[in-house]
């Protein structure tokens, strides 16, 4: 990570804000400002570090911080200690030491040996901009504290980013989730990856979440999430790519009149991801191409060809390869299900939308027919004829707020588990 100080601004900023306010540092609001409050609570986080106490985060601060960053700390055992004594001393729980140590014989434990100590605060962080390496991190922090958890790799983005799917769940039907296709909606990946680590821990627990047995759905369902489609997308909207950095400069903004990045959807080379699908894609550049959007740019270019675009490339053969008897692809933004393309109508698909806007409060709709060619849920549908839904969360404009987080998830909590236990 990069070193920042005062006056630095981005998601680092952002990071270091919300771990400071989590311990108890009060480094002001999370907004990604690194202001004179920002700067009194990394000193005060260096003192009790040991640290030089200088406001800067720089190389030795960063490997401070990172256990409360990544939501684990690794420890060799030494002489006398136990399960017990390390719960105690790093204020977590035996049971989650137990869970990321599946391999270790608590009563046979030899000097030297590594052990993953998670932390008592949950991993993935709702109140930051959520970039492609928070995501990175997050992963890295669930999988330690979750050996069960599965991870890999569907692909790669425009700018050769990996593209990471997470799996969870042992049963023989399969559904599979996605998020942030495009780039200004990326709070969609939060709500997966939060849903993701609540999955873990109440399996881990043998506890419910939102009503439901997570063990016997466990058993039933497995979740395959692709949490970010778009990661290089996301990284400009989010503020990875900094102004004036060669990613930023290279995107296609075109003189629109958009605000830049904030009114970016497309990949970094300027294809609209959910408009490239062979799902009428003719059809969807004419009437793009209509509307004037016949060149890449921030929005609604479909490309110039179906699946020309590395990372929707990389979805469709993914999902080839999965057999999902259902799909949620989560975008924002107006409170909307969207579950039909054309005249395909899968069995009992309109039942499950309408059992989803039940839990959720959201309006069941079809898709209009200049936004109804080209997406994800489309050519999944059209392709298996099995149920797939477009689920457009929240209102306003985006990138949403991330003060909206909390109200979307509870929203939509419903709809991920549901759609683990109505698949067929």
């Amino acid at each position: 990570m990069d070193t920042i100080r005062l006056n630095s601004r981005g998601p680092d900023v952002a990071l270091v804000q919300s771990v400071l306010n989590r311990l108890g540092f009060n480094a002001g609001t999370v907004d990604g400002i690194f202001g004179q409050r920002t700067q009194n609570g990394v000193i005060r986080f260096q003192r009790s570090a040991g640290l030089t106490p200088d406001g800067v985060v720089g190389p030795r601060t960063w490997a401070a911080l990172e256990p409360y960053i990544m939501g684990y700390r690794t420890h060799l055992i030494r002489q006398g200690d136990t399960f017990f004594s390390l719960a105690r001393r790093y204020n977590t729980s035996i049971s989650a030491i137990e869970t990321a140590n599946p391999e270790l014989n608590p009563n046979a434990l030899q000097i030297g040996q590594r052990v993953i100590i998670p932390s008592r605060d949950p991993v993935v962080l709702t109140n930051i901009p959520y970039t492609s390496q928070t995501l990175k991190r997050n992963i890295e922090g669930l999988t330690k504290r979750y050996p069960f958890l599965r991870t890999g790799v569907i692909g790669r983005s425009a700018n050769g980013q990996q593209i990471p799917y997470l799996i969870f769940g042992e049963g023989s039907i399969k559904v599979g989730y996605n998020a942030s296709h495009h780039a200004n909606e990326w709070i969609t990946t939060p709500v997966l990856m939060k849903f993701t680590e609540q999955m873990c821990r109440a399996y881990s627990l043998g506890v419910s979440l939102g009503g439901s047995d997570v063990r016997q759905l466990w058993q039933r369902t497995t979740f395959v999430i692709v949490p970010m489609v778009n990661p290089d997308g996301v990284d400009l909207v989010t503020g990875e790519y900094a102004p004036g950095s060669r990613e930023y400069n290279a995107a296609p903004a075109l003189n629109t009149n958009l605000p830049f990045p904030d009114g970016w959807k497309a990949n970094i080379l300027g294809t609209d991801l959910n408009l490239n699908y062979p799902a009428g894609w003719e059809e969807a550049k004419r009437i793009k191409y209509e509307q004037g959007f016949t060149r890449p740019g921030p929005r609604d270019f479909v490309g110039t060809s179906p699946l020309s675009a590395p990372e929707s490339r990389a979805m469709a053969l993914f999902t080839e390869q999965q057999d999902f008897r259902l799909i949620l692809a989560y975008h924002t933004q107006g409170e909307i299900i969207f579950w039909k393309y054309l005249n395909y109508q899968p069995e009992n698909s309109l039942e499950i939308a309408r059992q989803f806007s039940e839990v959720s409060g959201y309006t069941v709709e079809e898709t209009p027919y200049s936004s109804g060619f080209a997406g994800y849920k489309d050519w999944f549908i059209q392709t298996w004829n099995r149920p797939g839904y477009t689920i457009e969360c929240g209102r306003g404009v985006n990138p949403l707020p991330i003060e909206q987080f909390n109200e979307i998830y509870r929203d939509n909590l419903g709809i991920l588990l549901l759609g683990g236990e109505l698949a067929e």
